[in-house]
């Protein structure tokens, strides 16, 4: 299991000299976790632990070290909106992705987010359109349509490539990760932030070392369902037969 510093500069020449080697010839490890979502209410362990997401921030002393391919690629992702729902509902991108938000339905959405994150609102756009985000920050973003109420979905964009999706099961896979020292981030839908924050610490990663071990992450419901209208209002009641295809 992953050992957590305290002082990650005495942890980087311990490391270092335990292999034997310059940081730049640094081994590549595939770092493994499980996730483990837990009820506060009970204790109960939930049947599905997918969607569940961690990454690695590599601290100064590993990132100094890394070469320019190793960073993410800004490029453009999709988050379609068909059916009143957002798919995919979880989205991880890299900084400086642009995220394209296509409507596929018959009648009007506006997207916006205006919590943590990236703020925007994308205004009533019509059926067929598209419009477009640059998420330009590291920070996870609530994502809704200021029309239905039922759709929701989250954007995290990170500033490193080593990230990892936990499946069903609560399986966690990050390949490629260069032997050194990292911040360990953790978010889950239905945690708080504050929970998921006091998860977060800093780990060495080693050829001997490069496993996360279990994850417990306290549940607290489903956060985001009673999330209001852009304006901060409850949503009002929708007219299927609105002259503007608003439904």
């Amino acid at each position: 299991m992953i050992v957590a510093s305290k002082r990650y500069g005495a942890w980087a020449l311990l490391l270092w000299t335990l292999l034997g080697r310059s940081p730049l010839a640094a081994q590549i490890v595939t770092v493994t976790g499980h996730v483990t979502l837990v009820a506060q209410a009970n204790g109960r362990a939930a049947a599905d632990n997918a969607n569940a997401v961690v990454w690695l921030t590599p601290l100064p002393e590993t990132a100094g070290t890394l070469e320019v391919h190793n960073q993410p690629a800004a490029g453009r992702f999709r988050l379609l909106q068909k059916n009143k729902r957002f798919t995919p509902h979880i989205l991880v991108v890299p900084v400086g992705a642009v995220v394209e938000f296509p409507n596929g339905d018959p009648f009007f959405h506006n997207v916006f987010s205006m919590f943590d994150g990236k703020r925007f609102d994308l205004g009533l756009y019509e059926a067929g359109s598209t419009r477009a985000v640059t998420f330009n920050k590291p920070g996870v973003s609530y994502i809704f349509c200021n029309i239905h109420p039922q759709m929701s979905a989250v954007v995290i964009a990170t500033g490193t490539p080593y990230y990892g999706v936990s499946n069903a099961a609560g399986e966690v896979a990050m390949s490629g990760v260069p032997v050194g020292l990292y911040m360990l981030n953790v978010w889950a839908e239905r945690c708080l932030p504050q929970a998921l924050k006091a998860l977060g610490r800093e780990i060495a990663v080693s050829t001997q070392s490069s496993s996360l071990g279990e994850l417990r992450l306290p549940e607290s419901g489903e956060l985001l369902s009673k999330h209001k209208n852009k304006y901060g209002r409850d949503y009002d009641r929708t007219d299927p037969s609105s002259p503007y295809g608003v439904q």
